[in-house]
């Protein structure tokens, strides 16, 4: 059914703002269950009494599931709306803690991390769906790049208060806490979140199950959900694979680098995203037909000083260690740009299941990352004994990884420029926007 035109007292008021910040906040909330496990490495394998290669599979396993829930959570979230599955995410993710916290067997942790894993894939595409149904467009690529980075102070909350409570409480009280605040997430959902403004009704999709395959088919075909995936597995994957699982073993075991300045160098992962967020989004904004060149030169800044450090004689200067991270920072607004293709090109009682599609783009080769450092350090390390020659090769497999998505990115580049053409929608070649003025414009 169509939708009446939002009031514009209403689109991008206060009341937008109060919606968009209840769902930041369930986000944000979201990221710190996301990140627990991370921090709590150590405690867990004395917990569970089991290796340190175990440990990891609950980080793996997670992301998984997050990978792979990505399109049946855009297909509830185009049924349902935003409300609704912020709501049952929360729930989840509370309920995958709340399990966590109270078992010792690693079969039912693991279960637990799956549990989380669902909660967690309908939380962030649900988040960013709030943003154009209830902001103009003009301010949709900026507060996209927002939603993501205020997320990302969760990151923050589990290295630092939820560290304290696990140091100081021990773990049941630290992930019951956890849990907790999930619950608050789920009330904050119901009491605030709209799917869309007050007299604006919510695209309803009715499709039957039989026609589900077709629908997804086309969504999938669609060059625009193509480049969507691209660039976020493209720009994303490398700072994934850091921040979840080998960033810090790298820094340490590898570098040499201590405890505090490792994590002092981790927080650059926070900080550049916060700095270089909105300015990604502002240009996005602006020069909307350059969006994806945008991406291709943010992934130069990951490939460059990811093949420095690959190259570079023993170990690696402070200096080049805070670019490499600042590269692997800047990919994450730069894979949000990906959700900006399906916005535009695509039918808005779509845009859940196209949002999860991108998703899964970053996650997939983040997980396929992840597994494959592991692989190559378990060959070459079979001790754990890593060391920074193993690391670095270990490393290395990220190039041909960057490689294979700049490729995808360029094809399907082309593919959605070529359907844009046959609609009259034209992407002037450089040199005439060059020699015309108008590269002030695009």
């Amino acid at each position: 059914m169509g939708a009446r035109a939002a009031d514009t007292s209403t689109l991008g008021g206060p009341r937008a703002y109060l919606v968009w910040t209840a769902a930041v906040g369930a986000y944000g909330i979201a990221v710190l269950q996301r990140t627990t496990m991370g921090v709590a490495g150590l405690e867990a394998a004395q917990r569970f009494e089991t290796s340190a290669t175990i440990v990891s599979t609950f980080v793996v396993l997670q992301l998984a599931v997050y990978a792979l829930a990505q399109v049946p959570a855009g297909l509830l979230l185009d049924r349902y709306g935003s409300r609704v599955t912020l709501t049952g995410g929360a729930i989840l993710m509370g309920l995958g803690q709340l399990l966590m916290s109270q078992t010792e067997t690693v079969g039912v942790a693991m279960i637990a991390r799956i549990v989380l894993g669902m909660g967690d894939a309908l939380t962030f595409s649900s988040a960013v769906r709030l943003v154009p149904a209830w902001f103009p467009p003009a301010r949709v690529p900026v507060l996209t790049q927002l939603t993501g980075i205020l997320g990302q102070v969760g990151q923050i909350a589990s290295a630092v208060p939820f560290v304290a409570v696990l140091t100081h409480a021990g773990w049941a009280p630290a992930f019951s806490a956890a849990a907790s605040l999930s619950a608050v997430a789920a009330l904050l959902a119901v009491l605030l979140v709209r799917a869309t403004p007050p007299g604006v009704a919510r695209p309803r999709v009715r499709q039957e199950l039989s026609r589900l395959p077709l629908m997804l088919g086309r969504i999938l075909r669609h060059p625009a959900t193509q480049l969507g995936f691209f660039t976020h597995y493209t720009a994303g994957f490398t700072g994934i694979a850091f921040s979840m699982m080998w960033g810090y073993p790298y820094l340490t075991a590898g570098e040499g680098l201590s405890r505090p300045a490792a994590s002092a160098v981790m927080t650059v992962l926070v900080v550049v995203s916060i700095v270089g967020g909105p300015l990604i989004g502002t240009l996005t904004q602006r020069h909307p037909l350059r969006r994806s060149t945008l991406v291709l030169l943010i992934c130069a800044a990951i490939v460059v000083p990811l093949l420095a450090l690959v190259l570079w004689p023993g170990p690696a200067p402070i200096w080049l260690l805070i670019v490499l991270v600042a590269g692997f920072s800047i990919g994450g607004p730069a894979s949000s740009v990906g959700f900006d293709f399906p916005r535009t090109d695509l039918a808005e009682h779509r845009l859940g299941t196209a949002t999860g599609v991108v998703i899964m783009g970053g996650f997939l080769g983040g997980l396929a990352a992840i597994l494959l450092i592991g692989v190559i350090l378990d060959v070459l390390r079979p001790a754990g004994d890593y060391d920074l020659a193993a690391f670095r090769l270990a490393f290395a497999v990220q190039i041909p990884m960057l490689a294979l998505g700049v490729i995808g990115m360029l094809l399907t580049r082309h593919a959605l420029r070529r359907r844009m053409a046959a609609q009259g929608r034209e992407v002037p070649p450089w040199r005439d926007v060059w020699h015309s003025g108008r590269w002030r414009r695009l």
